[in-house]
């Protein structure tokens, strides 16, 4: 009987499927590459494996064993009817994305810091104003909250400029590689946000991050700091957000994510003051490091499937990571 391996990811290069190809061949499955659903859907039914971003595949493969999202997020996957078939496990691609979204993090904080978008303004009416004042990441206290694959690339970069602190926060209070200067369990949020001029925040979609920036905590910020989002629109009260900048309660902030996406068209934060939009882009797979990580991560726990041993990325649905 014929072991098949269903990969649907267009940023693949040829070389990559054709690596993929070969290790598949060599475990005794056959793979089969697709650039979107439609194409792949008659061919899932008796799929043994899947390697795609695309959750909803996994409702029309019944013999599924192994799902590996090439993406880090898993919120789709949470729900009861996420998988037609109860054996199937899950992976991720976290560990793959780190270093794109790090740099999109300090992109976006020397722009709001620097105030790109008002000289931006300036340039486009072609005047020559050149006094604005500005911020910057030296001396800056800093916070991120979340200290996993992304929040440890941003803290290695954002080290070397020099910030007066680096805290991070998590559920267990444990400092990764020592990259913080100290570590705050999730409880004591309260705690460090008056005390933080740049807030990041990298968190993943889960009930216990759902509003986790409500509006209470906006008004712990002080007037001056700033906010950046890559994890999960969810985890900001939007609407709170929202109102704190319009008013001046807050400095700035830059989202790449939001509660509902695409953000509608017709939407106010389109148009709010002293925001930052990008639909959506920090941990895209258009950068060629991140489609490799994720090839080699897969290949990895490929070979650890193949030979019985516990796979090195697998996600709790339970908790949701």
């Amino acid at each position: 009987m014929e072991r098949k391996l269903i990969a649907v990811v267009a940023a693949f290069t040829p070389e990559q499927r054709a690596r993929i190809a070969a290790a598949a061949e060599g475990h005794g499955f056959t793979a089969r590459f697709f650039e979107n659903a439609d194409q792949a859907g008659p061919e899932l039914h008796d799929a043994e494996i899947l390697l795609t971003n695309m959750a909803d595949l996994a409702k029309q493969a019944p013999k599924l064993r192994w799902f590996c999202s090439s993406n880090a997020g898993v919120d789709p996957f949470l729900k009861p009817d996420a998988f037609a078939s109860p054996d199937a496990v899950l992976t991720n691609s976290s560990g793959a994305y780190g270093v794109t979204i790090a740099e999109h993090i300090l992109m976006v904080c020397l722009e709001i810091l620097r105030r790109q978008a008002d000289y931006n303004a300036i340039v486009a009416r072609r005047v020559w104003k050149r006094d604005l004042p500005i911020r910057s990441i030296k001396g800056s206290r800093i916070t991120l909250l979340g200290t996993g694959d992304i929040g440890r690339e941003a803290a290695v970069r954002l080290r070397a400029f020099g910030p007066a602190s680096l805290t991070g926060v998590n559920r267990r209070g444990a400092n990764p590689g020592g990259l913080f200067d100290r570590v705050v369990t999730i409880d004591r949020l309260d705690d460090v946000l008056p005390e933080t001029d740049l807030l990041i925040m990298s968190l993943p979609g889960t009930p216990e991050t759902a509003g986790l920036l409500s509006a209470a905590r906006i008004a712990l910020l002080p007037e001056t700091a700033y906010v950046v989002n890559v994890g999960r629109g969810t985890a900001i009260d939007q609407k709170a957000l929202e109102a704190a900048l319009r008013e001046g309660r807050l400095a700035g902030a830059a989202l790449d994510v939001f509660e509902r996406e695409p953000l509608p068209a017709d939407d106010t934060l389109w148009e709010c003051p002293n925001l930052l939009l990008t639909p959506h882009v920090a941990g895209n797979t258009t950068l060629p490091y991140t489609v490799e990580r994720i090839v080699e991560m897969f290949l990895e726990d490929f070979d650890n499937y193949c030979a019985g041993r516990p796979l090195s990325h697998l996600v709790d649905r339970k908790r949701g990571y």
